[in-house]
């Protein structure tokens, strides 16, 4: 245990923030997602929601001020009714963390693809629907 790191970093996911370069990204997966046949490295954060690990992430790592959109969501396919409340709840962690982050939506097979460009995914338990996201990493300056 390390004082002051959240306990929901596990050390695998620590190295993996702590490798990736301005401009990486890291994709937080739901629970339905298909992380293992997308994930070039995949780190497996089964039982947690995701709100509770971005906000521990992002006591830890800078979003990508150079972006119009560091925080990607996965679009609603049009015509499906469901809500997405917890789009809400990471507005508000990232608004907690850093002030001015606008959120773009991508269209689902779109989101799938940069995925895969991604330079992790972690693999969540997170049951709410269009519940995955993705963090371009930030510099600190």
């Amino acid at each position: 245990m390390l004082k002051g790191i959240s306990p929901l970093l596990s050390p695998e996911l620590l190295k993996i923030l702590c490798e990736m370069g301005h401009g990486d990204e890291i994709v937080f997966a739901d629970a339905n997602f298909p992380a293992v046949s997308t994930a070039n490295r995949l780190i497996r954060a089964d039982g947690h929601g995701i709100p509770e690990l971005l906000a521990a992430t992002l006591e830890l790592f800078p979003l990508n001020r150079y972006l119009t959109h560091p925080v990607m969501l996965m679009q609603v396919t049009p015509g499906d009714p469901v809500q997405t409340p917890v789009w809400d709840v990471y507005r508000d962690l990232v608004n907690r963390a850093e002030q001015g982050i606008e959120f773009a939506e991508i269209e689902r097979f779109e989101f799938y693809e940069r995925a895969k460009k991604a330079y992790a995914v972690v693999a969540t338990g997170e049951k709410a629907l269009y519940g995955n996201l993705i963090l371009s990493k930030g510099v600190i300056g």
